[in-house]
């Protein structure tokens, strides 16, 4: 038995082209195919949608009617998988959920956010900087950014880079302070450390061969990664910061690097997105240009 779509697609072609048999033609159906239809129709509406003798069909003031309804109901249905008639102006329309860390949101993702949208007006932009994990399935994340580990097995997922962590301070702090040369040291001086929100305990300080250090006694806790970057930085004490915040600083001998022996292997950062199947035009643009501008 055919389906009531099919019916509706039959109906139409008959009513289009006035004959069953060109009708048939135009499907790849039989006219047999084509009358049963017909006749199936007329029986669920109560009402004849075709005059017929042995000549010809003609279609009645009924049929007519609903010909037009039918064709306007097909238009919208056939509408909803025709991603490839939309204009690129079209494509690159609608809302793109981006999660990241919140200092490197801040100093890498907002420019680039900026030129996208500068260039495609229709794009809308839900900003997710935090350093925090984010929830990606209960925040709807349509693409991320993550430092350490891959968020998900199923994701799709590019690599972007590596990111180094460095314990710095000012030269106006070691000279008053002194310079730490290992952990015990550094429990002497005041210093600053992150909050982990889902513990309420400080994340630990990372050394060489995975060691770990417990800045309990941190002088100043902070869940920003970049207001701990600006404490340190003021020169009020010792922290352990991402390089993408403070490398320029060191560069420039505003901060210092110390414990450089004991620093851990640099940790990756990948771009991720967790919908494997296909991708709407406009995840594809961000993602790939995410991609283009972080490996410069």
């Amino acid at each position: 038995m055919l389906n009531r779509l099919e019916m509706l697609r039959i109906f139409c072609a008959a009513a289009d082209t006035g004959s069953f048999k060109d009708a048939a033609i135009r499907l790849g159906i039989s006219p047999q195919a084509v009358t049963r239809a017909i006749q199936e129709l007329e029986r669920l509406q109560g009402e004849m949608l075709f005059h017929r003798n042995t000549r010809q069909v003609r279609i009645t003031s009924f049929g007519e009617a609903l010909a037009e309804r039918a064709r306007a109901s097909l238009r919208d249905l056939d509408g909803l998988f025709e991603t490839e008639a939309a204009s690129p102006a079209d494509e690159m329309s609608g809302l793109v959920r981006l999660a990241a860390p919140s200092a490197l949101g801040r100093s890498r993702l907002l420019p680039i956010v900026e030129r996208l949208a500068q260039a495609h007006p229709g794009l809308r932009f839900d900003l997710r900087l935090t350093d925090q994990r984010a929830d990606v399935v209960g925040e709807k994340i349509d693409i991320g950014i993550r430092v350490g580990t891959v968020p998900d097995n199923r994701f799709v997922v590019r690599r972007l880079g590596k990111v180094r962590f460095h314990v710095v301070a000012t030269p106006r702090f070691l000279r008053r302070h002194g310079i730490p040369e290992d952990t015990e040291a550094l429990r002497a001086l005041p210093c600053t450390a992150m909050l982990d929100r889902g513990t309420g305990r400080p994340w630990p300080w990372l050394f060489a061969q995975e060691q770990q250090w417990m800045a309990d006694h941190a002088r100043f806790l902070c869940d920003d990664s970049e207001g701990e970057y600006l404490l340190v930085r003021s020169g009020v004490a010792i922290g352990q910061i991402a390089g993408f915040l403070c490398e320029d600083d060191i560069a420039a001998g505003r901060l210092v690097p110390v414990m450089t022996d004991h620093e851990p292997d640099p940790w990756d950062m990948y771009l991720y997105r967790p919908q494997r199947g296909p991708v709407p035009p406009r995840l594809r643009l961000v993602f790939d240009t995410l991609v283009r501008e972080f490996a410069q």
